[in-house]
């Protein structure tokens, strides 16, 4: 490690008040403001498949304060592992290369086969780093987010939107599967993995998992993570609807549902992320459906 004075150790859960204040100095310099809550630390720690000992890393200046934390994450166990450095500038700076290296030979280890690295725009230390290690940019996602008024309402009954059952739990993995099959990077995940990722979760707000039918099947799915609890947000993880039912209205009526069940429960925003990629139209309904973007992350990738 070519930073003397420094020393970097793997986490624990004491550690979380030490990472929120690295990550909250990194949002509010890449951001303009914190974007990271108590509650969505913890989860990380605590995510499926992720060891904050062997998986995530606090970097220490030599004065012992925290600079710069890491973490390589692949709840799912695909063939991509995702890695993530936040360091507080500009003094955290010097960890971004010592952190990617520790990372990128945990991903060896565990056999991952791509790496992949999100980037706020303007962090030219960080991708100086990354590029430095053969990561290349390979797309560009948007956090997108909508106020919500207290005034939302549901959907109108025909197009039949519902919280799921959980016999129905099969399905909603199914239409998940079949309509992310048309997204450039579709990773096929079974059933039983997704239902083991699902009971690894500290929570889930099943009343905020939502179906849509069309001809007594179910054809839309939107499932919501209570990761923007904690800060009045209602997140919207995954919206799929099959491709035959594109364009019918489906889509933006998950989401009037999910909007209103947020704010039902005192929510005062709804956010999601997509790919600017995503050919299935995503970024339009999403405008169509009064969300705007806050900002954009570029998605750096490299082979292991």
């Amino acid at each position: 490690m070519d930073l003397p004075g420094w020393t970097i150790r793997g986490c624990a859960l004491r550690d979380v008040a030490a990472i929120l204040s690295v990550s909250r100095a990194s949002d509010i310099a890449s951001l303009g403001e914190p974007d990271w809550t108590e509650e969505e630390v913890v989860a990380t720690l605590t995510a499926p498949h992720l060891d904050p000992a062997t998986d995530a890393w606090l970097a220490f200046g030599p004065d012992g304060t925290a600079l710069a934390w890491a973490y390589v994450d692949n709840p799912e166990r695909g063939p991509r592992d995702n890695v993530e450095v936040y360091a507080v500038p500009p003094d955290g700076w010097p960890a971004f290369g010592p952190l990617l290296d520790l990372a990128l030979a945990r991903v060896a280890e565990r056999g991952g086969e791509v790496v992949r690295a999100g980037v706020v725009p303007g962090e030219t230390a960080y991708v100086e780093a990354l590029t430095a290690r053969g990561f290349a940019f390979r797309k560009r996602h948007a956090r997108m987010t909508r106020a919500l008024t207290g005034e939302e309402r549901p959907p109108e009954p025909r197009f039949g939107v519902r919280a799921v059952r959980d016999a129905e739990l099969p399905r909603f993995h199914e239409v998940l599967q079949t309509a992310f099959a048309d997204t450039p990077d579709f990773v096929p995940t079974s059933y039983a993995h997704w239902r083991a990722a699902l009971a690894a979760l500290p929570s889930v707000s099943w009343d905020e998992w939502l179906v849509a039918e069309a001809g007594g099947a179910i054809v839309g799915v939107l499932q919501s993570a209570d990761q923007g609890v904690e800060r009045g947000e209602g997140w919207v993880k995954n919206l799929a609807v099959l491709r035959g039912h594109r364009g019918t209205g489906i889509g933006g009526a998950l989401l009037r549902a999910a909007f209103a069940i947020y704010a039902a429960k005192g929510r005062t925003t709804a956010g999601l992320g997509v790919d600017l990629t995503n050919p299935t139209g995503a970024y339009h309904l999403y405008t169509n459906a009064g969300m705007t973007v806050a900002f954009a992350a570029d998605m750096y990738e490299r082979s292991r």
